[in-house]
Protein backbone atom coordinates (compact mmCIF):
# COMPACT_ATOMS: atom_id res chain seq x y z
CA UNK A 1 0.00 0.00 0.00
CA UNK A 2 1.41 3.62 -0.79
CA UNK A 3 1.32 6.34 1.39
CA UNK A 4 0.52 9.65 -0.03
CA UNK A 5 1.15 12.78 2.03
CA UNK A 6 -0.22 16.00 0.98
CA UNK A 7 1.56 18.71 -0.98
CA UNK A 8 3.25 21.35 1.07
CA UNK A 9 1.21 24.66 1.03
CA UNK A 10 2.52 27.54 -0.56
CA UNK A 11 2.71 30.85 0.37
CA UNK A 12 0.19 32.96 -0.69
CA UNK A 13 1.58 35.84 -3.46
CA UNK A 14 1.60 39.00 -1.93
CA UNK A 15 -1.31 41.48 -2.72
CA UNK A 16 -0.46 45.13 -4.02
CA UNK A 17 -1.50 45.99 -0.56
CA UNK A 18 1.66 43.85 1.08
CA UNK A 19 4.06 44.53 -1.41
CA UNK A 20 6.64 46.38 0.49
CA UNK A 21 7.51 50.20 -1.29
CA UNK A 22 10.62 52.04 -1.30
CA UNK A 23 11.69 54.37 1.26
CA UNK A 24 10.53 58.01 -0.06
CA UNK A 25 13.19 60.04 -1.04
CA UNK A 26 13.75 62.91 1.23
CA UNK A 27 12.33 66.04 0.36
CA UNK A 28 14.84 68.84 -1.36
CA UNK A 29 16.00 71.52 1.53
CA UNK A 30 13.38 73.90 2.00
CA UNK A 31 14.50 77.55 0.37
CA UNK A 32 14.35 80.07 3.08
CA UNK A 33 12.10 83.12 1.29
CA UNK A 34 13.37 86.17 2.92
CA UNK A 35 10.93 89.54 3.94
CA UNK A 36 11.51 90.92 0.76
CA UNK A 37 10.05 87.88 -1.51
CA UNK A 38 13.45 86.93 -2.25
CA UNK A 39 15.23 83.66 -1.70
CA UNK A 40 17.31 84.44 1.66
CA UNK A 41 21.23 84.04 0.30
CA UNK A 42 23.71 82.00 2.86
CA UNK A 43 26.24 84.87 2.95
CA UNK A 44 29.83 84.49 3.99
CA UNK A 45 31.57 86.17 6.76
CA UNK A 46 34.03 88.97 4.95
CA UNK A 47 37.33 88.26 3.90
CA UNK A 48 40.22 88.69 6.68
CA UNK A 49 42.06 91.73 6.22
CA UNK A 50 45.89 92.21 6.52
CA UNK A 51 46.45 95.29 5.55
CA UNK A 52 44.49 98.43 5.64
CA UNK A 53 43.82 100.83 3.44
CA UNK A 54 42.02 101.84 0.17
CA UNK A 55 38.66 102.92 1.95
CA UNK A 56 35.30 102.60 -0.26
CA UNK A 57 33.55 105.81 0.73
CA UNK A 58 29.83 104.88 1.25
CA UNK A 59 27.42 107.82 2.04
CA UNK A 60 24.25 106.74 3.79
CA UNK A 61 21.96 109.16 1.98
CA UNK A 62 17.97 110.00 2.39
CA UNK A 63 16.35 113.42 2.15
CA UNK A 64 13.98 112.50 4.14
CA UNK A 65 14.44 112.16 8.20
CA UNK A 66 13.69 109.61 10.67
CA UNK A 67 14.45 106.68 8.31
CA UNK A 68 17.09 104.99 10.15
CA UNK A 69 19.91 106.35 8.27
CA UNK A 70 22.34 107.30 11.27
CA UNK A 71 21.03 104.13 13.43
CA UNK A 72 22.48 102.51 10.23
CA UNK A 73 25.93 104.23 9.46
CA UNK A 74 26.75 103.21 13.25
CA UNK A 75 25.64 99.56 13.29
CA UNK A 76 26.99 98.97 10.27
CA UNK A 77 30.63 100.66 10.98
CA UNK A 78 30.58 98.58 14.29
CA UNK A 79 29.65 95.15 12.84
CA UNK A 80 32.24 95.96 9.74
CA UNK A 81 34.87 96.80 12.62
CA UNK A 82 34.02 93.42 14.14
CA UNK A 83 34.75 91.45 11.15
CA UNK A 84 38.21 93.32 11.07
CA UNK A 85 37.67 96.05 8.90
CA UNK A 86 38.42 99.61 9.71
CA UNK A 87 36.03 102.05 9.67
CA UNK A 88 36.03 105.83 10.11
CA UNK A 89 32.34 107.11 10.30
CA UNK A 90 31.96 110.82 8.72
CA UNK A 91 28.87 113.10 11.16
CA UNK A 92 27.77 115.26 8.22
CA UNK A 93 24.98 116.40 9.56
CA UNK A 94 24.89 119.57 11.30
CA UNK A 95 22.08 117.76 13.87
CA UNK A 96 25.14 115.86 15.28
CA UNK A 97 23.13 113.04 15.64
CA UNK A 98 26.33 110.31 14.77
CA UNK A 99 28.21 111.89 17.41
CA UNK A 100 25.61 111.95 20.26
CA UNK A 101 24.77 108.47 19.55
CA UNK A 102 28.20 107.78 20.63
CA UNK A 103 28.35 109.61 23.40
CA UNK A 104 29.99 112.64 22.37
CA UNK A 105 28.52 116.24 23.74
CA UNK A 106 28.08 118.37 21.06
CA UNK A 107 28.91 121.41 23.01
CA UNK A 108 32.27 120.09 24.51
CA UNK A 109 33.54 119.38 21.10
CA UNK A 110 37.03 121.30 20.71
CA UNK A 111 37.08 120.86 16.56
CA UNK A 112 34.33 118.98 13.88
CA UNK A 113 34.43 118.32 10.53
CA UNK A 114 33.47 121.86 10.21
CA UNK A 115 37.23 122.86 11.12
CA UNK A 116 38.22 120.61 8.58
CA UNK A 117 36.00 122.25 6.26
CA UNK A 118 36.94 125.75 6.54
CA UNK A 119 40.19 125.84 8.01
CA UNK A 120 43.23 124.73 5.76
CA UNK A 121 45.43 124.59 8.89
CA UNK A 122 43.05 122.09 10.56
CA UNK A 123 44.23 118.44 9.91
CA UNK A 124 42.43 114.91 10.05
CA UNK A 125 44.90 114.03 12.72
CA UNK A 126 43.15 117.05 14.96
CA UNK A 127 39.36 115.91 14.27
CA UNK A 128 39.18 112.38 13.96
CA UNK A 129 38.29 111.21 17.52
CA UNK A 130 37.58 107.31 18.52
CA UNK A 131 34.37 106.13 18.66
CA UNK A 132 34.69 103.77 21.93
CA UNK A 133 34.46 100.89 19.46
CA UNK A 134 37.67 98.90 18.68
CA UNK A 135 38.35 99.25 14.94
CA UNK A 136 36.51 102.71 14.57
CA UNK A 137 36.71 106.18 14.54
CA UNK A 138 34.68 109.31 14.40
CA UNK A 139 34.59 112.50 12.39
CA UNK A 140 32.64 114.03 14.59
CA UNK A 141 30.08 117.43 13.77
CA UNK A 142 27.99 119.84 15.70
CA UNK A 143 25.62 122.87 14.52
CA UNK A 144 28.72 124.94 13.53
CA UNK A 145 28.33 122.55 10.10
CA UNK A 146 24.95 124.88 9.15
CA UNK A 147 27.18 127.76 8.63
CA UNK A 148 29.72 125.73 6.08
CA UNK A 149 27.12 125.32 3.88
CA UNK A 150 26.58 129.16 3.48
CA UNK A 151 30.47 129.48 3.43
CA UNK A 152 31.10 127.32 1.06
CA UNK A 153 28.81 128.94 -1.29
CA UNK A 154 31.64 131.22 -2.94
CA UNK A 155 34.33 129.26 -2.80
CA UNK A 156 35.57 127.93 -6.41
CA UNK A 157 34.87 123.77 -6.22
CA UNK A 158 32.99 123.96 -3.43
CA UNK A 159 31.30 120.94 -4.34
CA UNK A 160 34.98 118.95 -4.02
CA UNK A 161 35.64 120.25 -0.48
CA UNK A 162 34.86 117.07 1.52
CA UNK A 163 36.64 115.03 -1.08
CA UNK A 164 39.50 116.94 -0.68
CA UNK A 165 39.92 117.06 2.96
CA UNK A 166 38.94 113.11 3.27
CA UNK A 167 41.75 112.60 0.70
CA UNK A 168 44.70 111.72 3.59
CA UNK A 169 41.53 109.01 5.49
CA UNK A 170 41.59 106.72 2.47
CA UNK A 171 44.99 105.12 2.61
CA UNK A 172 44.54 104.77 6.57
CA UNK A 173 41.02 103.11 6.34
CA UNK A 174 39.17 100.40 4.87
CA UNK A 175 35.46 101.62 4.99
CA UNK A 176 34.50 105.35 5.35
CA UNK A 177 30.54 105.74 6.08
CA UNK A 178 29.01 109.21 5.51
CA UNK A 179 26.05 110.26 7.46
CA UNK A 180 24.30 112.67 5.56
CA UNK A 181 21.70 115.49 6.36
CA UNK A 182 17.87 115.27 5.55
CA UNK A 183 18.24 117.28 2.30
CA UNK A 184 19.63 117.41 -0.88
CA UNK A 185 22.09 120.65 -0.61
CA UNK A 186 25.24 121.44 -0.99
CA UNK A 187 26.34 119.25 1.98
CA UNK A 188 24.73 116.49 0.42
CA UNK A 189 26.20 116.90 -2.64
CA UNK A 190 29.97 117.22 -1.57
CA UNK A 191 28.82 113.66 1.09
CA UNK A 192 27.98 111.98 -2.99
CA UNK A 193 31.00 113.88 -5.08
CA UNK A 194 33.28 111.97 -2.57
CA UNK A 195 31.75 108.79 -2.36
CA UNK A 196 32.26 105.52 -4.24
CA UNK A 197 28.54 104.39 -3.73
CA UNK A 198 25.42 105.39 -1.99
CA UNK A 199 23.15 103.53 0.60
CA UNK A 200 19.78 104.83 0.79
CA UNK A 201 18.22 103.54 4.16
CA UNK A 202 14.16 103.51 3.62
CA UNK A 203 11.29 103.43 5.98
CA UNK A 204 9.20 100.38 5.29
CA UNK A 205 6.30 103.54 5.16
CA UNK A 206 4.60 105.19 2.03
CA UNK A 207 5.51 108.65 2.48
CA UNK A 208 9.40 107.06 2.68
CA UNK A 209 8.84 105.54 -0.71
CA UNK A 210 7.65 109.09 -2.85
CA UNK A 211 10.59 110.60 -2.35
CA UNK A 212 13.12 108.16 -3.63
CA UNK A 213 12.40 109.35 -7.46
CA UNK A 214 14.02 113.29 -6.50
CA UNK A 215 16.22 111.37 -4.47
CA UNK A 216 17.70 109.13 -7.34
CA UNK A 217 17.73 112.31 -9.76
CA UNK A 218 20.03 114.08 -7.32
CA UNK A 219 22.70 110.64 -7.37
CA UNK A 220 22.32 110.76 -11.43
CA UNK A 221 23.36 114.10 -11.36
CA UNK A 222 26.09 114.44 -9.17
CA UNK A 223 27.28 110.52 -11.71
CA UNK A 224 26.49 113.20 -14.81
CA UNK A 225 28.61 115.74 -13.45
CA UNK A 226 31.12 115.69 -10.82
CA UNK A 227 31.57 111.98 -9.81
CA UNK A 228 31.48 109.37 -12.80
CA UNK A 229 32.27 106.26 -10.48
CA UNK A 230 29.61 106.88 -8.15
CA UNK A 231 26.77 104.06 -7.79
CA UNK A 232 24.03 102.87 -5.80
CA UNK A 233 25.44 100.03 -3.53
CA UNK A 234 22.10 99.33 -2.09
CA UNK A 235 18.52 100.31 -0.84
CA UNK A 236 18.01 99.24 2.67
CA UNK A 237 14.42 98.47 4.33
CA UNK A 238 14.36 99.81 7.85
CA UNK A 239 11.96 99.95 10.51
CA UNK A 240 10.41 96.82 8.90
CA UNK A 241 7.28 95.60 11.01
CA UNK A 242 5.82 91.87 8.77
CA UNK A 243 3.00 92.13 11.50
CA UNK A 244 1.65 94.64 8.98
CA UNK A 245 0.50 94.64 5.45
CA UNK A 246 1.36 98.14 4.84
CA UNK A 247 4.77 97.16 5.57
CA UNK A 248 5.18 94.01 3.45
CA UNK A 249 3.59 96.05 0.73
CA UNK A 250 6.13 98.88 0.85
CA UNK A 251 8.53 96.32 0.84
CA UNK A 252 7.05 94.94 -2.26
CA UNK A 253 6.74 97.40 -4.33
CA UNK A 254 10.50 98.59 -3.40
CA UNK A 255 11.60 95.56 -4.80
CA UNK A 256 9.72 96.02 -7.65
CA UNK A 257 11.20 99.89 -8.35
CA UNK A 258 15.03 98.54 -7.10
CA UNK A 259 14.89 95.44 -7.86
CA UNK A 260 18.28 93.44 -6.88
CA UNK A 261 19.52 96.99 -5.58
CA UNK A 262 17.62 96.36 -2.37
CA UNK A 263 19.57 94.19 0.21
CA UNK A 264 17.77 90.73 1.49
CA UNK A 265 18.76 92.07 5.11
CA UNK A 266 16.11 94.19 6.53
CA UNK A 267 15.89 96.18 9.82
CA UNK A 268 12.86 95.09 11.81
CA UNK A 269 11.20 97.66 14.74
CA UNK A 270 13.13 97.37 18.02
CA UNK A 271 13.28 99.52 21.23
CA UNK A 272 17.30 98.08 21.36
CA UNK A 273 17.64 100.36 19.00
CA UNK A 274 16.47 103.56 20.98
CA UNK A 275 17.77 101.83 24.15
CA UNK A 276 21.44 101.92 22.08
CA UNK A 277 21.29 105.18 21.47
CA UNK A 278 20.48 106.77 24.85
CA UNK A 279 23.28 104.52 26.33
CA UNK A 280 25.52 105.90 23.46
CA UNK A 281 26.96 102.96 22.08
CA UNK A 282 25.96 100.67 18.87
CA UNK A 283 23.93 97.64 19.40
CA UNK A 284 26.23 95.44 18.18
CA UNK A 285 28.11 95.85 21.89
CA UNK A 286 24.96 97.00 23.88
CA UNK A 287 22.76 94.23 23.04
CA UNK A 288 24.91 91.69 21.08
CA UNK A 289 22.91 88.64 21.18
CA UNK A 290 19.51 90.98 20.09
CA UNK A 291 17.56 90.66 16.33
CA UNK A 292 18.98 93.99 15.77
CA UNK A 293 22.88 93.75 16.43
CA UNK A 294 22.14 90.15 14.20
CA UNK A 295 20.54 92.31 11.03
CA UNK A 296 23.26 94.28 11.26
CA UNK A 297 26.08 91.83 11.12
CA UNK A 298 24.07 90.38 8.20
CA UNK A 299 23.47 93.39 6.72
CA UNK A 300 27.77 93.96 6.92
CA UNK A 301 28.40 90.41 5.56
CA UNK A 302 26.23 91.75 1.96
CA UNK A 303 27.74 95.16 2.32
CA UNK A 304 31.35 93.14 2.16
CA UNK A 305 29.97 90.79 -0.51
CA UNK A 306 28.50 93.71 -2.99
CA UNK A 307 31.44 96.21 -2.88
CA UNK A 308 34.46 95.49 -0.49
CA UNK A 309 35.41 92.29 -1.30
CA UNK A 310 35.21 92.39 -4.47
Amino acid sequence: MTLQFPAPERAPAPTPEQTPTPAPAPPPASVEIGPTGRPMPVLPDPRPVTEHGGARVISMCNQKGGVGKTTTTINLGAALAEFGRKVLLVDFDPQGSLSVGLGLNPHEMESTVYNLLMDPEATLDEVVVPSGVPGMDLLPSNIDLSAAEVQLVHEVAREQTLQRVLAPAIERYDVILIDCQPSLGLLTVNALTASDGVIVPLECEYFALRGVALLKATIDKVKQRLNPGLEVDGVLGTMYDGRTLHGREVLERLVQAWGDKVFHTVIRRTVKFSDSTVAGEPITSYASGSSGAEAYRQLAKEVALRCLDV
